[in-house]
C-alpha cells in the first residue's frame, strides 16, 4: 500500500465497523432492497461539473419518461477542503443549480432528510469514506461517482460498510457508457482477447496518479475485459503512462494515459470474430440512465469486486512505478488490503 493507505488503513477499517472481503462478499447489494423509496434526489459536492449535468437533465421540464419523475430537489454544496480548482468551482456551480430549482443546505445530515436517494458528487476521492458512511446509516441508495475512493482501502471500506446498513450502492466513470461497449459486452464480437484503452491522465497531488483521472481509461480497461488482472507492469515518463495488465487467462489489456497533445478517449478491442475501435464520447445521459435504473431496482451494474479490482490495479501501477516497472501481483495487493 501506498503512504496514504498505510496511514488511513487502521482508521478506514474501524469506519467500516468490520473487516474487509473479496469475492463473494458482496452479493446482499444485489437483491432489491425494500428501502428503495420515493425520487427526491439529492447532491453532496458542487466541486464538479458532473452535479451540474446530472441536475440539468433530471430537472428539465421535457426530461425524458426514462428518469421516471427523478429530480434533484436539495444539494450540499461541500466539497473538497484543499483542492484549489474543485474549491473555486463551487459558488458558480451552487449558482446553477439554484436556477433549476435546487435547495442549498448546510449539512449531509439536512440534506438526508429531504431526499430519498443520493448522487456522492465530491470531485475529492479522500472524502468519500467519511461522507458515505452518513448516506448509508440512513439507509439512502447511493451513486459514487469517480473516483470511488482515493486508495483501495477505502474502496474496500465503503462496500463493507455498504454491506453491513444493507445500502446498496455503486460507483462508475461515465466512460464505461462510450458508444460501443455494450456491443463488446454482450459479446457481439465474441470473446474479448485483449484490449487498448487512453485517456488523459492528468495528476493531483492529492491522490495516488490515476485515481485522479486516469480512472477513465482504467473503468474502459475493465468494462471490457472484465476482472480477473493478475499482474500490473508500468512504464512512466512526464508525458505518458502504458500500464499493461495480464489476466488470469492469458490475455493482455493496456491502458495510455496521456498528459500532452490532445485530450481525448477511446479504445481498441480484439475479439474472437472481430475487431472494433471505441472513440465517441456521448455525455453524461448514459451513465444517468443506469444510475435511475439502480435507484429503481437496487440492482448495481457494477459489481463491487470489480470495482475494488479497478481501485487495485491503479494501486499496482504507482507500486510498480516505485519499483521502476517491475511486475505487481495484484494478488499480493488485495491480501494487503483485507
Amino acid at each position: 500500500m501506498n503512504s496514504y493507505n498505510r496511514r488511513n488503513f487502521i482508521r478506514m477499517a474501524a469506519l467500516a465497523g468490520t473487516g474487509f472481503g473479496v469475492a463473494g462478499s458482496f452479493e446482499s447489494l444485489f437483491a432489491k432492497s425494500s428501502i428503495l423509496a420515493g425520487k427526491r434526489v439529492g447532491i453532496i459536492g458542487l466541486d464538479t461539473s458532473h452535479a451540474v449535468a446530472f441536475t440539468k437533465t433530471l430537472n428539465a421540464a421535457d426530461a425524458p419518461a426514462e428518469y421516471a419523475g427523478y429530480k434533484v430537489v436539495a444539494a450540499y454544496p461541500k466539497g473538497s477542503n484543499d483542492i484549489k480548482t474543485s474549491v473555486e468551482r463551487i459558488p458558480g456551480y451552487t449558482e446553477d443549480v439554484k436556477k433549476l430549482g435546487v435547495e442549498i443546505v448546510g449539512s449531509i445530515a439536512d440534506l438526508l432528510k429531504k431526499t430519498d436517494v443520493i448522487l456522492l458528487e465530491t470531485n475529492d476521492g479522500r472524502l468519500h469514506l467519511e461522507q458515505a458512511l452518513q448516506v448509508f446509516k440512513a439507509r439512502k441508495p447511493m451513486f459514487i461517482d469517480k473516483p470511488m475512493a482515493a486508495s483501495l482501502a477505502d474502496t474496500h471500506a465503503i462496500f463493507t460498510a455498504a454491506k453491513k446498513y444493507n445500502s446498496p450502492v455503486f460507483s462508475s466513470s461515465s466512460l464505461r457508457y462510450m458508444d460501443g461497449i455494450s456491443d463488446v459486452i454482450e459479446g457481439k464480437i465474441g470473446k474479448v482477447l485483449g484490449a487498448e484503452t487512453y485517456s488523459p491522465a492528468k495528476y493531483e497531488k492529492t491522490h495516488p496518479d490515476l485515481f485522479w483521472y486516469g480512472i477513465h481509461g482504467v473503468e474502459m480497461l475493465f468494462a471490457v475485459m472484465g476482472p480477473g488482472c493478475r499482474t500490473v507492469t508500468r512504464v512512466h515518463t512526464e508525458d505518458t503512462d502504458v500500464v499493461v495488465g495480464v489476466w488470469n487467462d492469458g490475455r493482455v489489456g493496456t491502458f495510455r494515459g496521456t498528459r500532452n497533445g490532445k485530450s481525448d478517449y477511446g479504445a481498441r478491442v480484439f475479439g474472437e470474430k472481430k475487431n472494433v475501435t471505441l472513440g465517441e464520447f456521448k455525455g453524461y445521459n448514459p451513465l444517468l440512465q443506469q444510475i435511475v435504473k439502480f435507484f429503481e431496482t437496487g440492482q448495481a451494474p457494477v459489481r463491487p469486486e470489480e470495482t475494488i479490482e479497478i481501485a487495485a490495479f491503479m494501486e499496482a501501477a504507482d507500486e510498480s512505478k516505485v519499483k521502476g516497472g517491475c511486475p505487481v501481483s495484484m494478488t499480493g495487493l488485495l491480501n494487503k488490503a483485507k
